[in-house]
């Protein structure tokens, strides 16, 4: 009796230790989330994969936090081991917690800074510093991640700062300057989102004598002055050999100081139209519309109200395109419609439409920010904002442009710039490059559901309700269910054990 007992211990702790070596090298996770948040990408794979030489990621995590910071840990703990897992080795790291004044100081030399959060102990709302950043190193070279968001894309910050100490030559991307264009510094953001695969460069049209081929993809952003048609030859000679274009152009410009809106012509409106699209002189609205500030006076006090104002359109109609993928919403400002007028030697995609309600002003418009909207105003929907053409545009060479009804969507400092702005841009680039790998990873994280304004009328009351209280009784309810039946075949199993014939 004891020597099979022995065994069966002996064979036991065998399979522990045999499941766990295995477990080290096949690991199985299923993901149920929409975006497949717990899944590594393909492109994260393959930079793991391709790895030459080892990579070490120290995390800076303060313990004892609130629950969705210890989440955001363990998340980032679980993500570690997996790219450990995938790279064979490559890639080692390490937990700090930073509680004593040395390690606080080694994490402020790194470029990790305590950032403020809540805490309740007691009933007692409290402020505390914690740490949430991680060092990514490879040789001696070292990229910093500040601060780890909790439900932001973790694996895009972690595989981007991996594939830039790992790159070794970046290719290029080109911003055209010359004719007004915002500069590098004006669009900061993008650059830097860019910066991690690419080496971001000012072109000027009118010093080359033609655009040199090392430029993977052009940018065109928001030109205010008229374009001569030396520098349009120059982007068809691009073209022509295979060149990728991306164009957020402004056919109308709005003045909220004075009140009144306009179109502006840039000459690169009729070069675009010869190519097969159209980036019409009109003003859209919108019903899902950002606001403006309006400052209003009440007796002696003078406050500012926020006011629905539809000439900033709110896109979150993206169709299904690499570039638009994992975006939610982009606010745009004094937008135009964009409309293909090609022919079938080309083709046209749509990427970004309006709402169901919305329309078009012809300009030029006076601005009356008290007017009452009604949705007689708003006739129209699902207008084209963005789009991408391909085809041969140019000669017998296959090219595509990215074409953006607003120039000013991706400049930073907008103040009505949204969060998915830069990476409409960043995507573009990205996918006009043919580096699209990291593309679904930029956005890749915990995504935003609002409840749909269907729900929130007072009509919608009876729905709210009836909603609210299935979903806390139906959990119950089938709790109640399960245990009826288990009970039932309890019984019935016990009635067949009574009876006589029963073995």
């Amino acid at each position: 009796m004891k020597n099979k007992t022995l065994v069966s211990i002996l064979l036991i702790t065998a399979i522990i230790i045999v499941a766990n070596l295995i477990s080290q090298q096949l690991f199985f996770r299923l993901d149920l989330t929409e975006n497949n948040q717990y899944t590594l990408s393909k492109a994260t794979r393959d930079i793991l994969r391709n790895l030459e030489e080892p990579v070490t990621v120290t995390a800076y995590f303060s313990e004892n936090m609130p629950p969705n910071i210890e989440k955001a840990r363990r998340d980032f703990q679980e993500m570690l081991v997996e790219y450990a897992n995938l790279s064979k080795g490559y890639v080692d790291y390490q937990f700090i917690n930073p509680d004593e004044d040395e390690e606080k100081q080694q994490a402020a030399q790194e470029g990790i800074q305590p950032v403020m959060i809540t805490m309740r102990e007691k009933d007692q709302a409290q402020q505390q510093q914690a740490f949430l950043g991680a060092v990514v190193q490879m040789g001696g070279q070292k990229e910093t991640i500040p601060f780890i968001q909790p439900g932001a894309p973790i694996e895009y910050e972690l595989s981007t700062s991996i594939k830039k100490l790992a790159v070794k030559d970046k290719p290029s991307i080109g911003l055209v300057q010359g004719h007004g264009e915002p500069t590098l510094s004006d669009l900061g953001q993008v650059v830097q989102s860019l910066s991690i695969l690419y080496s971001v460069e000012n072109v000027s049209l009118e010093n080359e004598a033609s655009i040199p081929d090392r430029f993977r993809a052009l940018a065109i952003v928001a030109p205010s002055d008229t374009i001569p048609p030396a520098h349009l030859e120059k982007l068809d000679g691009y073209l022509g050999r295979g060149g990728q274009l991306f164009v957020a152009l402004n056919t109308v410009e709005g003045d909220l100081q004075n009140a009144q809106g306009r179109a502006v012509y840039t000459g690169l409106e009729s070069w675009l139209q010869q190519k097969g699209v159209e980036v019409s002189a009109n003003f859209i609205i919108d019903a899902q519309c950002g606001s403006v500030q309006v400052r209003q006076q009440q007796g002696f006090l003078t406050f500012n109200t926020a006011v629905q104002f539809p000439y900033l359109p709110v896109i979150s109609n993206f169709p299904e395109h690499p570039i638009t993928r994992g975006l939610e919403q982009v606010v745009l400002s004094f937008a135009s419609p964009v409309r293909f007028v090609g022919d079938s030697t080309s083709k046209f995609t749509p990427i970004a439409l309006t709402s169901v309600k919305s329309g078009i002003a012809n300009p030029p418009v006076f601005f009356d920010i008290n007017k009452q909207w009604r949705d007689t105003d708003f006739p129209m929907s699902s207008l084209t904002v963005g789009g991408v053409l391909e085809g041969n545009l140019v000669g017998n060479a296959y090219s595509r442009i990215v074409v953006i009804g607003d120039g000013d969507f991706p400049v930073t400092g907008q103040s009505r710039q949204g969060g998915d702005n830069i990476s409409l841009m960043a995507n573009s680039i990205d996918w006009l490059s043919d580096d699209t790998g990291l593309i679904e990873l930029r956005t890749k994280g915990v995504a935003s559901r609002p409840i749909d304004q269907e729900y929130l009328s007072d009509e919608a009351s009876g729905k709210r309700t009836f909603l609210k209280y299935l979903n806390f009784a139906l959990p119950i309810l089938l709790v109640l269910i399960y245990g009826f039946v288990r009970l039932q075949q309890q019984k019935n199993r016990r009635l067949r054990r009574m009876q006589e014939r029963y073995v």
